[in-house]
């Protein structure tokens, strides 16, 4: 019954079939967007994109999502987790079809951003959920089960993708109708309805709206503005806007009663501090993954499946040192690895920079992506730890939440923004030394990250928080 909690136990039948449930849900989204940047140098040549198109295609995703997650979470709350829950899977699901019948890169980036307008009403209801229906013990083992099950869907969405991309780009969205299909069915017999209408959640549809509006407007003028000029009126026009929106929803939720985003949250300057080392080391990720995919498959002619199988090694690394490092921070306290970590990153960043044409994998580009993956192993697990660490009880749901909002606008911001700052045209892909100098930029807001973090958060170990999923563990929603 909405309004209720239905407690089910873990290890139990019931149990087992909401985690099973919420993680085939929210890894449709993980699973998507891992593979649509595999796919992304074949979608240019058969839809006759430039690098423009490809960065409309990821961001048009990442635009709805970012704006609206929060609103999402306050949907489920206000209205029904499982309700929200299945329907954002039907939006996806619909929106995914689109995608793959799409006739010109047009369809395609509209049908993307109605996918993120699914995924802002999917993602946050699956952890949700299980927060609802599990407690205690119960809660802290199945939350760790759900976001080890979803590391395994992110660890074969490269490959998969490969292989579909070998058959189809069009098949990476199509394989998401009949696992969604199986999703709702499931969602409807086996999970109970819960709702919190007390929880002092509302929604912000000004906020909202002015949030994606002024996003929209500044990632237009990143992305269009190096093919039309950034004196060209509709550039220039659409900067303006968008600081106009930008303005509105600061006005917005500094008036609102209930703001979208508590005032009182960011008072505490180790959530600040994690926000703004995700900020920073998420924009890197998310601009760096959108260019080694251009350029291992563009410059050294790997195939998608090649391509996807190349950077495995970061999500395999992740998937299997991030407990590890997560014991580390529970004992010793998350400062130092989280400011190591984005360190280690901006290393791998600057090695991945030197990747060419003619590189052999094994001496050329597989130490990268270890360096890499060693580095957002280290930092991952201390970040959620240290961001939960510093919110009230009450308050970790909508942490969590906009701490997963904060890594989805940095990638927004950082795929428009790397082509524009080393000069890339809108039509062409990087060149070399471009590619190098766009890795360079991310290897330096990576270290800026760590220093951030050694200057904002605690020494001490901070006491056992409930886990919750970090954003790289969801950054391909």
């Amino acid at each position: 019954m909405v309004g209720e909690s239905v407690k089910v136990q873990y290890g139990k039948a019931s149990g087992w079939w909401v985690i099973g449930t919420t993680v085939l849900g929210s890894g449709i989204a993980f699973l998507d967007s891992s593979v649509v940047n595999v796919a992304l140098p074949t979608i240019a040549k058969n839809l006759h994109t430039g690098i423009a198109g490809l960065q409309w295609t990821l961001d048009g995703y990442l635009l709805m999502l970012g704006s609206l997650i929060l609103t999402g979470g306050s949907l489920g709350d206000l209205f029904g987790r499982r309700r929200m829950f299945v329907m954002g899977l039907g939006i996806f699901t619909v929106s995914s079809f689109l995608c793959g019948i799409a006739p010109n890169i047009a369809t395609l980036i509209i049908a993307r951003a109605l996918q993120g307008i699914g995924g802002a009403l999917l993602v946050p209801q699956s952890l949700a959920i299980i927060g609802a229906t599990f407690e205690g013990k119960d809660q802290t083992k199945a939350v760790a089960m759900w976001s080890g099950l979803a590391g395994v869907t992110t660890l074969f969405g490269p490959a998969l993708g490969g292989w579909l991309v070998s058959f189809s780009w069009r098949w990476i969205f199509f394989i998401n109708l009949p696992l969604a299909a199986i999703a709702i069915a499931l969602a409807m017999t086996k999970i109970p309805e819960s709702s919190d209408p007390e929880s002092g959640h509302r929604l912000d549809i000004p906020g909202s709206i002015a949030a994606a509006g002024g996003l929209g407007g500044l990632v237009y003028m990143l992305i269009e503005g190096p093919g039309k000029g950034f004196t060209s009126p509709s550039i220039l026009s659409a900067g303006i806007v968008g600081g106009i929106f930008l303005i509105a929803f600061i006005v917005i939720e500094r008036r609102s009663k209930v703001p979208m985003i508590p005032r009182r949250i960011f008072r505490s300057k180790q959530f600040t501090g994690a926000n703004m080392t995700t900020a920073l080391v998420y924009a890197g990720l998310y601009g760096v993954s959108f260019l080694v995919t251009l350029q291992l498959q563009v410059r050294l002619h790997y195939s998608p499946l090649e391509s996807g199988f190349a950077t495995m090694p970061i999500t395999v690394l992740l998937l299997f040192l991030s407990p590890y490092a997560g014991r580390l921070s529970m004992r010793f306290g998350p400062r130092l690895p989280m400011t190591i970590g984005p360190i280690v990153i901006g290393i791998g960043n600057m090695m991945m920079g030197g990747i060419r044409p003619g590189d052999h994998y094994l001496s050329g580009v597989l130490p990268s992506m270890i360096v890499f993956g060693l580095g957002l192993s280290l930092m991952v697990a201390p970040l959620t730890a240290a961001m939960l660490a510093a919110v009230e009880k009450r308050h970790m749901g909508v942490g969590s939440a906009i701490n997963n909002a904060v890594a989805r606008v940095g990638g927004l911001l950082a795929i428009a923004l790397l082509p524009a700052l080393v000069g890339v045209r809108s039509g062409e892909a990087p060149t070399n030394g471009q590619y190098g100098h766009a890795l360079l930029i991310a290897a330096a807001w990576a270290l800026a990250g760590g220093v951030i973090a050694f200057a904002t958060i605690r020494t001490a170990a901070p006491p056992e928080p409930t886990p919750s999923p970090s954003p790289a563990t969801t950054r391909t929603s």
